[in-house]
């Protein structure tokens, strides 16, 4: 991730919640792609069912929950996440509810905010902790 490509947190705030999503949805799919291969799962017939996991709508919104749960975001995370949800998309989801999909795009508007001020730290953070809520085995979870 090159900080030449980072804007002015005032610049980030203008953008369209869509753009940001936009942004954050390549932000993920290229940490997932990496995610899954440095951990061994590298058929190409397997990358793309097992990336599904990560990048659904479905697991996105699973994670946004926890995420609010746990009060992991802070308080200007949280403000493009309602940004975020609340945007019109203009498009219906086909595989998912309209609020699970909001809550998709919301995450991943998050991580286009973030990335695109530079925040790459945090951005990462987020991610892992996506990571390890997906992998984490149903009905158990950490306290």
């Amino acid at each position: 991730m090159n900080r030449e490509y980072s804007l002015r947190p005032a610049d980030v705030k203008q953008l369209n919640s869509l753009a940001l999503a936009y942004m954050g949805d390549a932000v993920l799919e290229q940490a997932v792609r990496e995610h899954l291969i440095r951990s061994g799962r590298v058929r190409p017939n397997t990358l793309h069912k097992e990336a599904t996991k990560y990048v659904s709508a479905k697991a996105q919104a699973s994670v946004v929950r926890v995420l609010l749960a746990e009060k992991f975001l802070t308080e200007d995370e949280e403000a493009v996440l309602r940004r975020g949800r609340n945007a019109k998309s203009g498009t219906i989801p086909k595989n998912t509810d309209v609020q699970t999909y909001k809550y998709s795009t919301a995450f991943e508007a998050v991580l286009g905010s973030l990335y695109l001020s530079g925040e790459f730290e945090r951005v990462k953070e987020i991610i892992e902790k996506a990571i390890s809520t997906i992998e984490e085995p149903k009905g158990e979870s950490i306290s």
